[in-house]
Formats: structure tokens, C-alpha cells, sequence
């Protein structure tokens, strides 16, 4: 096998390492594939087999050993803006009708809400300054 064979092996590689990567969605698999494209690049270079098995190896356990853990970090967090109902919870709303535990009106973000207290037995008056705790459809739910 010349030198030409050889990176497009590598490359050959690099795609059949391309597939698991799609089909799985494991990006371990994408950064051997990366790997490989070094490899190719080294086997293009003129550099022999061990050289080349040696820049898949380095490069392959570097984007493991630093891209897998930021990448894993990211997907954990939480999006940090709110939309849609999500935005509304905790926000302040100010009680337009009488508002207990069967219902009531509260204005809240621009808009008129119905609502009802989060505990049955506690009633807001109009004008009092309530939070929403959560979304129950299109009403409100406060405290």
C-alpha cells in the first residue's frame, strides 16, 4: 500500500466513522472521525503508518478528553430565557376582580388573566399586587 492509498483509507475511515456518529447522535464518534482526517492529512504529508496511527490517537483522545466535557456541560443547562408561559411564572400581577380559590381577574404582563389563588381558602382583593406561581392553562395560579 503507497503513500495515495493510505490517506484514503484514513479518509475512508473518517466516513464509516461518519455513519454510527448520524445513526447513534454520539459525538465520540465525530471526533475519531476528526481523527482520521488527521491521519490522512499526515499519511498525505508522507508520513509511515506509525506516525499515522499516532496522530489519530493524539487527536482522537484530545477532542474526547476536552470537547466531551464542555459539550456535556452545555447540554445540562437550562435555557436561560424564559418564553411563552414558563416567562410568566413569578412575575407580579395586580388583582382587577376579587380573586379566590373558584377564580377572579388579575392584569398580568399587559394582559387580563382570569385567576384563582393557589390556596382555596385565601381571597385578593382589587388592586393588591399578587405573584403567579404557575399556569394552568389560561389561568393564572397566585399568591
Amino acid at each position: 500500500m503507497n503513500d495515495i492509498d493510505a490517506w484514503v483509507w484514513w479518509l475512508v475511515g473518517a466516513a464509516a466513522l461518519g455513519i454510527p456518529l448520524v445513526v447513534t447522535a454520539m459525538p465520540e464518534f465525530g471526533m475519531l472521525a476528526v481523527g482520521a482526517v488527521a491521519a490522512a492529512v499526515a499519511a498525505g504529508l508522507g508520513l509511515g503508518a506509525v506516525a499515522q496511527v499516532l496522530v489519530f490517537i493524539v487527536v482522537s483522545v484530545a477532542l474526547i478528553a476536552v470537547v466531551r466535557p464542555i459539550a456535556t456541560r452545555h447540554s445540562r443547562q437550562r435555557p436561560q430565557l424564559a418564553t411563552g408561559i414558563d416567562a410568566l411564572k413569578g412575575k407580579q400581577a395586580v388583582v382587577l376582580e376579587r380573586v379566590d380559590g373558584s377564580g377572579g381577574r388579575v392584569k398580568l404582563a399587559g394582559e387580563i388573566w382570569s385567576a384563582r389563588s393557589l390556596d382555596g381558602d385565601r381571597a385578593y382583593d382589587v388592586g393588591q399586587q399578587v405573584d403567579v406561581v404557575d399556569i394552568e392553562g389560561a389561568t393564572a395560579i397566585v399568591i
